[in-house]
């Protein structure tokens, strides 16, 4: 199966990718990972990337088609994979068709802004070994100190209020109409995401077997 995730950012995509991933047994692909890891091996996208990343410049949309495109060449994408946070945009998703990729199925995660701004704006981040909290729902034993290291936590800038207000206003401007570019293609199927991982885990779930 060929699926793609959307959902605003916070909306919990990566989390379900996985979830999905060990459901069905097929590659989870994250857009940020690949072209890190493209950068890592050196190929010829990878290094494209490379060059405007270092000048400070936004990776172009043809780059980054590349890059998705090599990745979704490799042996354990032949039987099907998740995509997250590919495509952002209608025409990125048009060139998933010129690459003669059928989507299958496309899982939108439904959650209110509000709930967003709130989700994101609890967490806390380690600064030394990377490991994540949240205020209410998994707080530290100590505040502001890391569990597992003992280093400080604290909140990324990308977490801050008015950061995820600008995030969810690209959203809203860029990603959101590819709600209705792929429900005219019957495959959007839409999940309203719950305050608990396992509820929305098993919403997600039953619409890929709808």
């Amino acid at each position: 199966m060929k699926l793609i995730l959307l959902g605003a950012p916070g909306a919990g995509k990566g989390t379900q990718a996985e979830v999905i991933r060990e459901h069905l047994q097929i590659p989870a692909v994250s857009t940020g990972n690949i072209i890190r890891e493209a950068l890592r091996n050196g190929t010829e996208m990878g290094l494209k990337a490379k060059s405007y990343m270092d000048s400070g410049a936004l990776v172009p949309d043809e780059v980054v088609i590349g890059i998705i495109e090599e990745r979704l060449q490799q042996d354990d994408c032949k039987n099907g994979f998740i995509l997250d946070g590919f495509p952002r945009t209608v025409p990125q998703a048009e060139a998933l068709g010129r690459m003669g990729i059928e989507i299958d199925r496309v899982v939108d995660i439904e959650v209110s802004d509000q709930a967003i701004i709130q989700r994101l704006s609890g967490r806390r981040v380690c600064e030394k070994c990377g490991a994540s909290y949240h205020v209410e729902h998994n707080p530290s034993k100590q505040e502001g100190i890391c569990d597992k290291c003992g280093g400080n936590t604290v909140v990324r800038k990308d977490d801050k209020p008015e950061t995820v207000l600008e995030r969810l206003e690209t959203y809203h401007q860029q990603t959101e109409p590819l709600k209705a570019f792929y429900e005219k293609a019957g495959k959007l199927v839409i999940v309203q995401g719950q305050g608990e991982v396992a509820d929305t885990s098993r919403l997600v779930l039953a619409a890929l077997e709808a």
